[in-house]
Protein backbone atom coordinates (compact mmCIF):
# COMPACT_ATOMS: atom_id res chain seq x y z
CA UNK A 1 0.00 0.00 0.00
CA UNK A 2 1.39 3.31 -0.87
CA UNK A 3 2.95 5.37 1.90
CA UNK A 4 0.32 8.00 2.44
CA UNK A 5 -2.01 5.17 3.80
CA UNK A 6 -1.51 4.43 7.28
CA UNK A 7 -3.85 1.47 9.04
CA UNK A 8 -6.64 2.46 6.45
CA UNK A 9 -7.46 5.82 8.02
CA UNK A 10 -7.59 9.10 6.40
CA UNK A 11 -4.37 11.27 5.36
CA UNK A 12 -6.38 14.05 6.01
CA UNK A 13 -3.61 16.55 6.76
CA UNK A 14 -2.24 15.46 3.50
CA UNK A 15 -5.71 15.60 1.73
CA UNK A 16 -6.48 19.08 2.73
CA UNK A 17 -2.87 19.92 1.60
CA UNK A 18 -4.26 18.91 -1.78
CA UNK A 19 -7.44 20.36 -1.20
CA UNK A 20 -5.56 23.77 -0.26
CA UNK A 21 -3.85 23.71 -3.67
CA UNK A 22 -6.81 23.29 -6.09
CA UNK A 23 -8.41 26.11 -3.67
CA UNK A 24 -4.96 28.16 -4.72
CA UNK A 25 -5.11 27.21 -8.16
CA UNK A 26 -8.72 28.33 -8.44
CA UNK A 27 -8.37 31.61 -7.25
CA UNK A 28 -5.05 32.12 -9.42
CA UNK A 29 -6.67 31.87 -12.33
CA UNK A 30 -10.19 33.48 -12.19
CA UNK A 31 -9.59 36.35 -9.47
CA UNK A 32 -9.12 38.82 -12.15
CA UNK A 33 -12.53 38.20 -13.34
CA UNK A 34 -13.99 39.86 -10.10
CA UNK A 35 -11.57 42.65 -10.45
CA UNK A 36 -11.82 43.81 -14.20
CA UNK A 37 -12.50 47.16 -13.53
CA UNK A 38 -9.63 48.04 -11.18
CA UNK A 39 -7.08 45.76 -12.93
CA UNK A 40 -7.93 47.74 -16.49
CA UNK A 41 -7.44 51.46 -14.93
CA UNK A 42 -4.23 49.78 -13.23
CA UNK A 43 -2.91 48.93 -16.33
CA UNK A 44 -4.64 51.49 -18.45
CA UNK A 45 -6.75 48.80 -20.72
CA UNK A 46 -10.11 48.19 -21.67
CA UNK A 47 -12.27 45.82 -18.92
CA UNK A 48 -12.47 43.37 -22.26
CA UNK A 49 -8.73 43.42 -22.64
CA UNK A 50 -8.37 42.94 -18.47
CA UNK A 51 -10.40 40.22 -19.32
CA UNK A 52 -7.76 38.58 -21.25
CA UNK A 53 -5.87 38.22 -18.18
CA UNK A 54 -7.98 35.18 -18.04
CA UNK A 55 -7.82 33.77 -21.42
CA UNK A 56 -3.93 34.07 -21.48
CA UNK A 57 -4.28 31.63 -18.17
CA UNK A 58 -6.45 29.31 -19.45
CA UNK A 59 -4.84 29.24 -23.01
CA UNK A 60 -1.67 28.60 -20.95
CA UNK A 61 -2.85 25.86 -19.09
CA UNK A 62 -4.63 24.14 -22.26
CA UNK A 63 -1.22 24.14 -24.07
CA UNK A 64 0.95 22.84 -21.32
CA UNK A 65 -1.10 20.62 -19.41
CA UNK A 66 -0.50 17.24 -21.34
CA UNK A 67 2.83 18.35 -22.99
CA UNK A 68 4.37 19.37 -19.21
CA UNK A 69 2.70 16.62 -17.56
CA UNK A 70 4.24 13.74 -20.25
CA UNK A 71 7.74 15.38 -19.68
CA UNK A 72 7.46 15.40 -15.95
CA UNK A 73 5.53 11.90 -15.28
CA UNK A 74 8.94 10.03 -14.30
CA UNK A 75 10.06 12.45 -11.87
CA UNK A 76 9.02 12.30 -7.92
CA UNK A 77 5.61 13.01 -7.60
CA UNK A 78 6.23 15.74 -4.42
CA UNK A 79 8.81 17.70 -5.58
CA UNK A 80 6.90 18.85 -9.04
CA UNK A 81 3.54 19.32 -6.90
CA UNK A 82 6.19 21.99 -4.50
CA UNK A 83 7.54 23.02 -7.85
CA UNK A 84 4.10 24.10 -9.12
CA UNK A 85 3.27 25.91 -5.59
CA UNK A 86 6.30 27.69 -5.96
CA UNK A 87 5.39 28.87 -9.52
CA UNK A 88 1.74 30.05 -8.07
CA UNK A 89 3.69 32.26 -5.47
CA UNK A 90 6.11 33.84 -7.69
CA UNK A 91 3.73 34.30 -10.51
CA UNK A 92 1.13 35.89 -8.06
CA UNK A 93 3.80 38.01 -6.12
CA UNK A 94 4.85 39.61 -10.04
CA UNK A 95 0.94 40.29 -10.87
CA UNK A 96 0.87 42.21 -7.65
CA UNK A 97 3.93 44.28 -8.43
CA UNK A 98 3.25 44.36 -11.93
CA UNK A 99 2.21 48.17 -13.49
CA UNK A 100 2.85 46.66 -17.45
CA UNK A 101 0.18 44.88 -18.84
CA UNK A 102 2.29 42.88 -21.60
CA UNK A 103 4.11 41.92 -18.03
CA UNK A 104 1.16 40.84 -16.44
CA UNK A 105 -0.07 38.98 -19.15
CA UNK A 106 3.31 37.17 -19.73
CA UNK A 107 2.88 36.46 -15.99
CA UNK A 108 -0.41 35.25 -16.00
CA UNK A 109 0.54 32.76 -18.92
CA UNK A 110 3.53 31.20 -16.23
CA UNK A 111 1.20 30.92 -14.30
CA UNK A 112 -1.48 29.13 -16.54
CA UNK A 113 1.47 26.96 -17.11
CA UNK A 114 1.58 25.87 -13.55
CA UNK A 115 -1.99 25.10 -13.63
CA UNK A 116 -2.28 22.88 -16.16
CA UNK A 117 0.93 20.60 -14.23
CA UNK A 118 -0.96 20.89 -11.16
CA UNK A 119 -4.57 20.02 -12.36
CA UNK A 120 -3.19 17.07 -14.20
CA UNK A 121 -2.13 15.87 -11.09
CA UNK A 122 -4.33 16.42 -8.26
CA UNK A 123 -6.75 13.40 -8.38
CA UNK A 124 -4.59 10.54 -8.85
CA UNK A 125 -1.92 12.07 -6.11
CA UNK A 126 -5.26 12.05 -3.59
CA UNK A 127 -6.18 8.37 -5.14
CA UNK A 128 -2.51 7.55 -4.26
CA UNK A 129 -3.10 8.23 -0.51
CA UNK A 130 -5.73 6.48 0.42
CA UNK A 131 -7.03 2.65 0.00
CA UNK A 132 -9.21 1.73 -3.05
CA UNK A 133 -12.09 1.50 -1.31
CA UNK A 134 -11.73 5.39 0.01
CA UNK A 135 -10.31 6.61 -3.51
CA UNK A 136 -13.62 8.39 -4.30
CA UNK A 137 -14.10 10.20 -1.02
CA UNK A 138 -10.32 11.46 -1.38
CA UNK A 139 -10.95 12.93 -4.55
CA UNK A 140 -14.17 14.62 -3.05
CA UNK A 141 -12.40 16.27 -0.66
CA UNK A 142 -9.51 17.89 -2.67
CA UNK A 143 -12.11 18.53 -5.66
CA UNK A 144 -14.59 20.84 -3.08
CA UNK A 145 -11.47 23.41 -3.17
CA UNK A 146 -12.64 24.26 -6.25
CA UNK A 147 -15.99 24.81 -4.70
CA UNK A 148 -14.64 26.39 -1.86
CA UNK A 149 -12.82 28.54 -3.94
CA UNK A 150 -15.69 29.62 -6.22
CA UNK A 151 -18.41 30.39 -2.81
CA UNK A 152 -15.75 32.48 -0.63
CA UNK A 153 -12.53 32.78 -2.25
CA UNK A 154 -13.41 34.78 -4.72
CA UNK A 155 -15.90 36.94 -2.74
CA UNK A 156 -13.86 37.46 -0.13
CA UNK A 157 -10.65 38.37 -2.67
CA UNK A 158 -13.12 40.99 -4.64
CA UNK A 159 -14.06 41.89 -0.66
CA UNK A 160 -10.03 42.30 0.01
CA UNK A 161 -9.60 44.23 -3.20
CA UNK A 162 -12.30 46.98 -2.46
CA UNK A 163 -10.90 47.47 0.78
CA UNK A 164 -7.14 47.37 0.37
CA UNK A 165 -6.62 47.48 -3.70
CA UNK A 166 -6.25 44.72 -6.05
CA UNK A 167 -2.71 44.20 -5.92
CA UNK A 168 -3.05 43.12 -2.29
CA UNK A 169 -5.66 40.41 -3.13
CA UNK A 170 -2.32 38.72 -5.53
CA UNK A 171 -0.42 39.78 -2.67
CA UNK A 172 -1.98 37.82 -0.04
CA UNK A 173 -2.31 34.58 -2.78
CA UNK A 174 1.21 34.98 -3.02
CA UNK A 175 2.28 34.38 0.75
CA UNK A 176 -0.68 31.84 0.98
CA UNK A 177 1.07 29.48 -1.70
CA UNK A 178 4.40 29.93 0.14
CA UNK A 179 2.60 28.93 3.68
CA UNK A 180 0.98 25.64 1.33
CA UNK A 181 4.53 24.54 -0.03
CA UNK A 182 5.60 24.32 3.71
CA UNK A 183 1.89 22.63 4.68
CA UNK A 184 2.97 19.95 1.70
CA UNK A 185 6.13 18.82 2.44
CA UNK A 186 5.39 18.44 5.90
CA UNK A 187 1.98 16.25 5.09
CA UNK A 188 1.63 15.05 1.75
CA UNK A 189 3.78 11.62 1.23
CA UNK A 190 6.13 11.23 -1.65
CA UNK A 191 5.25 8.64 -4.71
CA UNK A 192 7.37 7.93 -7.33
CA UNK A 193 7.27 8.80 -11.26
CA UNK A 194 5.67 6.59 -13.57
CA UNK A 195 7.61 3.91 -15.65
CA UNK A 196 7.41 4.99 -19.48
CA UNK A 197 5.87 1.23 -20.25
CA UNK A 198 2.68 1.75 -18.02
CA UNK A 199 1.58 4.97 -19.65
CA UNK A 200 -1.42 4.04 -21.84
CA UNK A 201 -1.57 5.89 -25.39
CA UNK A 202 -4.41 9.21 -24.97
CA UNK A 203 -5.61 8.49 -28.89
CA UNK A 204 -7.12 5.00 -27.67
CA UNK A 205 -8.86 6.37 -24.39
CA UNK A 206 -10.19 9.02 -26.37
CA UNK A 207 -11.74 6.69 -29.11
CA UNK A 208 -13.28 4.88 -26.49
CA UNK A 209 -17.70 5.26 -27.33
CA UNK A 210 -19.05 8.14 -25.48
CA UNK A 211 -15.62 9.67 -24.70
CA UNK A 212 -15.64 12.32 -27.17
CA UNK A 213 -19.27 13.32 -26.76
CA UNK A 214 -18.80 14.08 -23.08
CA UNK A 215 -15.62 15.88 -23.84
CA UNK A 216 -17.61 17.80 -26.54
CA UNK A 217 -20.70 18.91 -23.97
CA UNK A 218 -17.50 20.00 -21.14
CA UNK A 219 -16.42 22.64 -24.09
CA UNK A 220 -19.90 23.94 -24.93
CA UNK A 221 -20.76 24.30 -21.55
CA UNK A 222 -17.29 25.63 -20.30
CA UNK A 223 -17.14 28.72 -23.04
CA UNK A 224 -21.07 29.54 -21.94
CA UNK A 225 -20.02 30.09 -18.51
CA UNK A 226 -17.36 31.52 -18.93
CA UNK A 227 -18.39 34.21 -21.61
CA UNK A 228 -20.48 35.19 -18.97
CA UNK A 229 -18.74 34.72 -15.53
CA UNK A 230 -15.54 36.56 -16.94
CA UNK A 231 -17.22 39.59 -16.67
CA UNK A 232 -20.16 39.49 -14.37
CA UNK A 233 -19.04 42.71 -12.66
CA UNK A 234 -19.89 44.51 -15.62
CA UNK A 235 -23.08 42.79 -16.29
CA UNK A 236 -24.01 42.66 -12.81
CA UNK A 237 -23.40 47.26 -13.01
CA UNK A 238 -25.64 47.08 -16.19
CA UNK A 239 -28.79 44.42 -14.66
CA UNK A 240 -28.78 46.25 -11.48
CA UNK A 241 -27.94 43.09 -9.72
CA UNK A 242 -25.81 44.59 -6.97
CA UNK A 243 -22.11 44.93 -5.91
CA UNK A 244 -19.70 42.61 -7.83
CA UNK A 245 -18.70 41.15 -4.33
CA UNK A 246 -22.10 40.44 -3.07
CA UNK A 247 -23.41 38.87 -6.54
CA UNK A 248 -20.10 36.43 -6.76
CA UNK A 249 -20.65 35.37 -2.98
CA UNK A 250 -24.61 34.68 -4.47
CA UNK A 251 -23.26 32.64 -6.92
CA UNK A 252 -20.73 30.85 -4.80
CA UNK A 253 -23.09 29.97 -2.08
CA UNK A 254 -25.40 28.75 -5.19
CA UNK A 255 -22.40 26.02 -6.35
CA UNK A 256 -22.89 24.46 -2.88
CA UNK A 257 -26.20 24.11 -2.99
CA UNK A 258 -25.97 22.64 -6.23
CA UNK A 259 -23.21 20.32 -5.36
CA UNK A 260 -24.87 19.10 -2.27
CA UNK A 261 -28.16 18.12 -4.55
CA UNK A 262 -26.13 16.85 -7.19
CA UNK A 263 -23.93 14.69 -4.65
CA UNK A 264 -27.41 13.20 -3.34
CA UNK A 265 -29.03 12.45 -6.48
CA UNK A 266 -25.86 11.62 -9.42
CA UNK A 267 -25.75 7.70 -8.61
CA UNK A 268 -29.35 7.28 -9.22
CA UNK A 269 -29.94 9.86 -12.04
CA UNK A 270 -27.07 11.60 -13.62
CA UNK A 271 -28.68 11.89 -16.79
CA UNK A 272 -32.05 13.48 -15.62
CA UNK A 273 -29.70 15.79 -12.98
CA UNK A 274 -27.68 17.10 -16.32
CA UNK A 275 -30.54 17.71 -18.36
CA UNK A 276 -32.38 19.32 -15.16
CA UNK A 277 -29.44 21.64 -14.46
CA UNK A 278 -28.23 22.70 -18.22
CA UNK A 279 -32.16 23.49 -18.58
CA UNK A 280 -31.62 25.44 -15.57
CA UNK A 281 -28.72 27.56 -16.53
CA UNK A 282 -30.17 28.39 -20.14
CA UNK A 283 -33.13 29.62 -17.99
CA UNK A 284 -31.04 31.55 -16.01
CA UNK A 285 -29.24 33.21 -19.18
CA UNK A 286 -32.98 34.21 -20.05
CA UNK A 287 -33.11 36.09 -17.16
CA UNK A 288 -30.05 38.06 -17.06
CA UNK A 289 -30.59 38.79 -20.62
CA UNK A 290 -34.29 40.07 -20.60
CA UNK A 291 -34.94 41.04 -17.06
CA UNK A 292 -32.96 43.46 -14.80
CA UNK A 293 -32.57 44.35 -10.80
CA UNK A 294 -33.82 41.57 -8.47
CA UNK A 295 -34.82 39.00 -10.51
CA UNK A 296 -31.34 39.15 -12.00
CA UNK A 297 -29.77 38.24 -8.90
CA UNK A 298 -32.33 35.41 -8.51
CA UNK A 299 -31.30 34.21 -12.18
CA UNK A 300 -27.47 34.16 -10.68
CA UNK A 301 -28.52 31.75 -7.80
CA UNK A 302 -29.93 29.60 -9.87
CA UNK A 303 -27.03 29.59 -12.26
CA UNK A 304 -24.69 29.18 -9.46
CA UNK A 305 -26.84 26.37 -8.15
CA UNK A 306 -26.81 24.48 -11.52
CA UNK A 307 -23.54 25.15 -12.45
CA UNK A 308 -22.22 24.01 -9.63
CA UNK A 309 -23.20 20.42 -9.90
CA UNK A 310 -21.90 19.94 -13.93
CA UNK A 311 -18.16 19.70 -13.29
CA UNK A 312 -19.22 16.53 -11.03
CA UNK A 313 -21.65 15.37 -13.36
CA UNK A 314 -19.81 15.59 -16.60
CA UNK A 315 -16.27 13.93 -14.85
CA UNK A 316 -18.59 11.08 -13.67
CA UNK A 317 -20.33 10.71 -17.20
CA UNK A 318 -16.80 10.84 -18.69
CA UNK A 319 -15.07 7.85 -16.15
CA UNK A 320 -18.51 6.05 -16.84
CA UNK A 321 -17.58 6.29 -20.45
CA UNK A 322 -13.65 5.36 -20.21
CA UNK A 323 -14.16 2.84 -17.47
CA UNK A 324 -12.55 3.62 -14.33
CA UNK A 325 -9.25 1.62 -15.18
CA UNK A 326 -8.78 4.55 -18.04
CA UNK A 327 -10.20 7.01 -15.84
CA UNK A 328 -6.41 9.20 -15.05
CA UNK A 329 -5.99 9.43 -18.28
CA UNK A 330 -9.40 10.36 -19.70
CA UNK A 331 -9.70 12.80 -16.71
CA UNK A 332 -6.47 14.78 -18.09
CA UNK A 333 -7.79 15.37 -21.12
CA UNK A 334 -11.15 16.62 -19.78
CA UNK A 335 -8.12 19.01 -17.87
CA UNK A 336 -7.00 20.17 -21.18
CA UNK A 337 -10.41 20.45 -22.27
CA UNK A 338 -11.83 22.17 -19.63
CA UNK A 339 -9.14 25.05 -19.60
CA UNK A 340 -9.91 25.11 -23.55
CA UNK A 341 -13.39 26.39 -22.51
CA UNK A 342 -12.51 28.50 -20.39
CA UNK A 343 -10.27 30.59 -22.52
CA UNK A 344 -12.69 30.07 -25.26
CA UNK A 345 -15.17 31.92 -23.32
CA UNK A 346 -13.11 34.61 -21.90
CA UNK A 347 -12.19 35.33 -25.28
CA UNK A 348 -15.51 35.64 -26.87
CA UNK A 349 -16.73 37.29 -24.02
CA UNK A 350 -14.20 39.96 -24.34
CA UNK A 351 -15.01 40.13 -27.91
CA UNK A 352 -18.73 40.91 -27.30
CA UNK A 353 -18.43 43.18 -24.43
CA UNK A 354 -16.35 45.38 -26.58
CA UNK A 355 -18.82 44.99 -29.62
CA UNK A 356 -22.29 44.68 -28.73
CA UNK A 357 -21.62 45.65 -24.72
CA UNK A 358 -22.64 43.47 -21.10
CA UNK A 359 -26.56 42.99 -22.16
CA UNK A 360 -25.24 40.37 -25.32
CA UNK A 361 -23.32 38.20 -22.84
CA UNK A 362 -26.25 36.36 -22.06
CA UNK A 363 -27.64 35.62 -25.14
CA UNK A 364 -24.00 34.69 -26.16
CA UNK A 365 -23.97 31.84 -24.27
CA UNK A 366 -27.75 30.64 -24.54
CA UNK A 367 -27.27 28.78 -27.65
CA UNK A 368 -24.29 26.98 -26.79
CA UNK A 369 -25.84 25.58 -23.46
CA UNK A 370 -28.46 24.66 -25.43
CA UNK A 371 -26.91 22.64 -28.01
CA UNK A 372 -24.96 21.06 -24.90
CA UNK A 373 -28.67 20.09 -23.28
CA UNK A 374 -29.72 18.67 -27.02
CA UNK A 375 -26.19 16.24 -27.03
CA UNK A 376 -27.31 15.25 -23.74
CA UNK A 377 -30.83 14.39 -24.74
CA UNK A 378 -29.78 12.45 -28.06
CA UNK A 379 -26.44 10.66 -26.51
CA UNK A 380 -27.82 8.18 -24.45
CA UNK A 381 -26.13 4.93 -25.87
CA UNK A 382 -22.57 5.76 -24.67
CA UNK A 383 -21.98 8.96 -23.16
CA UNK A 384 -25.17 9.83 -21.07
CA UNK A 385 -26.94 6.69 -20.42
CA UNK A 386 -30.18 6.30 -18.41
CA UNK A 387 -30.46 4.76 -14.92
CA UNK A 388 -31.07 1.30 -16.66
CA UNK A 389 -28.73 1.62 -19.77
CA UNK A 390 -25.97 2.77 -16.95
CA UNK A 391 -26.25 -0.54 -15.18
CA UNK A 392 -26.86 -3.22 -17.46
CA UNK A 393 -24.25 -1.60 -20.45
CA UNK A 394 -21.48 -3.51 -21.50
CA UNK A 395 -20.03 -2.37 -24.70
CA UNK A 396 -16.48 -2.00 -25.49
CA UNK A 397 -15.69 1.11 -24.18
CA UNK A 398 -16.14 -0.07 -20.94
CA UNK A 399 -13.30 -2.25 -20.74
CA UNK A 400 -9.91 -0.67 -19.71
CA UNK A 401 -7.64 0.17 -22.37
CA UNK A 402 -4.48 -0.72 -21.46
CA UNK A 403 -1.05 0.39 -22.75
CA UNK A 404 0.89 -1.74 -25.21
CA UNK A 405 3.72 -3.51 -25.07
CA UNK A 406 6.94 -1.80 -25.47
CA UNK A 407 10.64 -2.54 -26.05
CA UNK A 408 13.54 -0.79 -24.75
CA UNK A 409 11.75 1.42 -22.63
CA UNK A 410 9.98 3.89 -25.30
CA UNK A 411 6.37 4.91 -24.23
CA UNK A 412 3.23 4.09 -25.84
CA UNK A 413 2.08 7.76 -24.64
CA UNK A 414 3.28 10.76 -26.39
Amino acid sequence: MADGVRGGRMPWPGLLALFAAAFTAVMTELLPAGLLPQIGAALEVPEGRAGFLVTAYAVASFLAAIPLTALLRRFPRRPVLVGTLVGFAACNAATALSSSYAVTFGVRVLAGAMGGILWAMLVGYAARMVPPERRGRAIAIVSAGITVALCAGIPAGAALAGMFGWRAAFGALAVAAVVLVGWVLATVPGFPGEAAAGRVPLRRVAAVPGVATVLGVTVLVLVAHQAVYTYLAPLAALTGAGRTSAVLLVFGVGTVAGIWVVGAVIDRALRATLVAVLAVVAGAMVVLGALGGPASLAAVALWGAAFGGVPTLLQTALVNASGPENADVATSMQTTVYNAGIAGGSLAGGLVLEGAGAGALPWTALPLVAVALAIVLAARRHAFPGRRAARDRAWPGARPVRAPRTTGGTAGCR
